[in-house]
């Protein structure tokens, strides 16, 4: 079994900057390439970086022998075409989220993934983190009480409309929902472990792409789960689990403010709180080790793969439910 996975990146996104660093502070990979479509801009990449090799195209970092895991964080409109590619040649594919643009072409990744037996994850980092452990933990070690609603909010504001801007283009795969909401609605799977049985969406609109998103999931059995998203409101990352006996409130969920204070807080009834502290690696790097540890157990793990499909089938209805006005079923 091989002792280190070796890593290639398509393209030169901010992002990949990020993953790069974690790609190399983690154990069990090595950075191999950066494929950019300017020869150029990937060489200085991969210089600054510390990938061993740049090329000038995508293809080249899939032809590579040395890599076998590509993260892709390409605009969301490509994700299908590069992840199909990917995994025909055997690439494991950590691809940035959302999935991908619409269900279908994201179910099709998730299908080719498990054809060509190899690991298909999103990039949704916060789950790998200690602190998302511990916060199971807590919920579902019955404090709560019986869960009844899940409220979560992730925002920020432009100063200044970046009309250019991919999250601007619903063709690229744009959006408020698409952008921060994946985490709000990967959350509620993540806490209630269920698919709502319908959804209801509202936005409000800057061309043909959500600027704001407000959204709320039934489910079954009397669970609810809201959120809202926006472009144009101050930055909030925050997560309520509320449940019939107590709640369980995390600030800063999507990524902690600090790497040094880690932390959620149970509050109860009568007004008290006890705050929980958790360890405090970097959460890039804890979702490349993990991501590591499954190449190299020769293992697939679905559950990466579905979380992901089921988290855009509800973006989907979402997205569907603002645009029509009326509630969209999800059984």
């Amino acid at each position: 079994m091989a002792q280190s996975v070796g890593w290639g990146i398509l393209g030169t996104a901010r992002i990949a900057t990020r993953v790069g660093a974690a790609i190399n502070r983690a154990e069990h990979s090595t950075l191999q390439a950066i494929g950019s479509r300017n020869a150029d801009r990937a060489a200085d990449w991969a210089n600054e970086h510390g990938a061993m090799r740049s090329y000038d195209s995508y293809e080249a970092v899939l032809d590579d022998p040395q890599v076998d895991a590509v993260y892709i964080p390409l605009p969301p409109s490509m994700h299908h075409e590069w992840t199909l590619k990917a995994v025909a040649r055997g690439k494991h594919v950590l691809c940035e989220k959302p999935l991908a643009a619409t269900v279908a072409d994201a179910e099709e990744m998730a299908a080719a993934s498990r054809e060509y037996g190899v690991q298909l994850m999103d990039g949704v980092m916060w789950l790998h983190h200690p602190r998302a452990a511990d916060m199971q933990r807590l919920i579902r070690g019955g404090r709560l009480g019986e869960l009844r609603r899940l409220t979560s909010a992730f925002s920020f504001r432009w100063a200044t409309i970046p009309t250019g801007d991919l999250r601007l283009n619903r063709q690229l795969g744009g959006g408020s929902l698409l952008d921060l909401g994946w985490y709000c609605v990967g959350a509620a799977l993540w806490a209630l472990e269920d698919m709502p049985t319908h959804v209801v969406g509202h936005a409000t609109w800057y061309k043909d792409v959500d600027m704001n998103f407000s959204g709320t999931m039934w489910y079954e059995n009397g669970a609810v789960a809201s959120f809202d998203t926006a472009f144009d409101t101050v930055m909030r990352r925050w997560l309520e689990v509320a449940g019939t006996e107590s709640s369980l409130v995390c600030d800063d969920f999507t990524r902690p403010y600090s790497e040094e204070k880690v932390r959620c807080w149970i509050h109860n009834p009568d007004g008290a709180s006890d705050e929980h502290k958790s360890d405090s690696p970097n959460q890039e790097t804890c979702m490349i080790g993990n991501f590591n540890r499954l190449v190299l157990s020769g293992k697939t793990d679905e559950h990466w793969p579905s979380i992901a499909v089921q988290t855009q089938r509800i973006c989907d209805a979402l997205d569907r439910s603002a645009r029509s006005r009326r509630p969209v079923d999800l059984l």
